[in-house]
């Protein structure tokens, strides 16, 4: 039986995919300070790899994440007139993702995200999937990016190794009148979504007058978070000083301000009973 060339994942590198036909054919981006959606690259579990390694998902049309939304409840005071005295920070909502993907014959998205379906098993619908899996977004960076981020001490920030698409490892290239030995690396920016459940797959509408058929799925995210960073009480996540309610007359230390030994200058207001 001939190989599965639509769903034979490469290896165990991350920069590898879930294929090797000519679909999965990698090309160039142009170099730009804005995103390009071209460089980004979605990586999750596929069925037949590496259990635990993910894969680049291919011919993917559409990746959406959202959600993570938090309300804020209003806190008012008998007495005090019509003012708002402060804000109490809720429950953050459920964070969601959606999927759009081309079908092919021999690779559908339950494969694709690491579950027997299509010709690989019986998998036909979400009810079908037992376990959660994992997703890893890869935001590429272009050159440009490259040298603006070079000074960055970020965990999520990392170097991606592109030797696995057949690159040499030094190539040079043109900086003004000079060239410039590089290696075949760009950075990237790492956003992990953790414990993903699928909520729903739509199959594609069979239409006589359509021709590409794409598939979509809803996916419930456990968790999300830069893959590298300890994360708990003590994030650094910069912010502290952005307010007079948070500033504090006294020398700063916590990680939060991303700042040691700074010393807030905190305004007066003076209070006027009504």
């Amino acid at each position: 039986m001939p190989s599965n060339l639509d769903q034979n994942p490469q290896g165990n590198n991350p920069m590898n995919v879930q294929g090797s036909s000519e679909i999965y054919k990698f090309g160039m981006s142009p170099d730009s300070r804005a995103v390009l959606s071209q460089k980004v690259r979605l990586l999750t579990p596929t069925y037949r790899g590496v259990p635990g390694q993910r894969y680049q998902l291919g011919v993917v049309s559409e990746f959406s994440p959202s959600g993570g939304e938090r309300s804020t409840e209003i806190i008012r005071g008998i007495g005090f007139g019509d003012i708002i005295a402060d804000r109490v920070p809720g429950v953050t909502g459920e964070y969601t993702a959606s999927i759009a993907r081309t079908l092919m014959y021999v690779s559908n998205l339950f494969q694709s995200l690491g579950f027997a379906g299509g010709v690989d098993g019986p998998v036909r619908s979400v009810m079908h999937t037992r376990w959660p899996f994992d997703m890893e977004e890869q935001m590429v960076f272009t050159f440009i990016a490259d040298d603006l981020a070079s000074d960055s001490t970020a965990k999520g920030l990392v170097e991606i190794d592109f030797q696995s698409q057949n690159v040499s490892t030094v190539q040079t290239r043109q900086v003004g009148n000079t060239e410039v030995a590089y290696q075949q690396k760009h950075k990237a920016l790492i956003t992990f979504y953790e414990g993903c459940w699928l909520h729903s797959i739509d199959m594609p509408a069979r239409s006589a007058d359509g021709g590409i058929m794409s598939e979509s799925a809803s996916v419930g995210i456990t968790d999300v978070h830069d893959l590298f960073t300890t994360y708990g009480e003590f994030l650094a996540t910069g912010g502290g000083g952005n307010s007079v309610r948070t500033r504090t007359a006294s020398t700063s230390t916590r990680a939060t301000t991303g700042v040691t030994n700074q010393v807030f200058n905190v305004p007066q207001v003076n209070v006027v009973p009504l």
